[in-house]
């Protein structure tokens, strides 16, 4: 079929996102998004979960390796980080709904059937996976955001985000056209990355717990 462009070359989810229906119907939906090319090499969309009545929604980059295999968001290191951090900071795991800015993995490999490296999305990737956040966002409604790195910050704040300028601290911005209250940290994955990994846990929780205390 030449002269005709295949979907993931407007790079935009929009055509795939239902406007009727929760976050189930979204969900069977996200599974056979094809709004970017990312979704050719991943092995499955990878959804946000949780319920649609947490007061709390966690927005992360884009799934690892261990969430494109098992097909949930945070379920590799990074997420079990979270769980314990979230957890000393005085908020209930299972009282959030977690979701990442981009729903499919991308990644590179230094050689054939070698592991597969985490490679961050580019901003045109997260522009196209918007609609489906903006989706969850309007079903969800939390009270709060965390946003999870720079990323996650760019896909809901704009280009300009800087996570070491504003973390810590509670913004409030109007996201895809509702106001929200936002309280921007650090990916887990980077705690893991750090040098001093204890120093680094220890900030991350201390941010979680200005979304705590958010939520009154």
């Amino acid at each position: 079929m030449s002269g005709t462009r295949a979907p993931e070359d407007a790079y935009t989810a929009e055509p795939f996102v239902p406007k009727r229906g929760g976050l189930p119907a979204l969900r069977r939906a996200a599974a056979d998004c094809r709004g970017c090319p990312l979704h050719r090499e991943a092995t499955q969309t990878v959804f946000g979960a949780g319920e649609a009545t947490a007061r709390l929604m966690l927005v992360g980059e884009q799934p690892g390796d261990q969430e494109d295999r098992q097909g949930e968001p945070f379920v590799g290191p990074a997420g079990r980080l979270l769980d314990r951090a979230l957890a000393e900071a005085g908020l209930d795991p299972a009282d959030t709904y977690v979701t990442n800015a981009v729903k499919h993995f991308k990644f590179t490999r230094a050689e054939p059937r070698k592991r597969r490296i985490h490679k961050s999305p580019t901003l045109r990737e997260t522009t196209a996976c918007g609609p489906w956040l903006a989706a969850e966002l309007a079903r969800v409604e939390p009270e709060l955001i965390v946003v999870l790195g720079a990323t996650a910050g760019k896909a809901l704040l704009g280009s300009s985000f800087r996570v070491t300028q504003v973390r810590g601290t509670v913004l409030e911005e109007e996201i895809h056209g509702r106001p929200e209250r936002l309280v921007p940290t650090v990916h887990p994955s980077s705690v893991l990355r750090a040098e001093d990994r204890d120093g680094a846990f220890r900030g991350l929780v201390s941010d979680l717990r200005v979304a705590a205390q958010a939520l009154g």
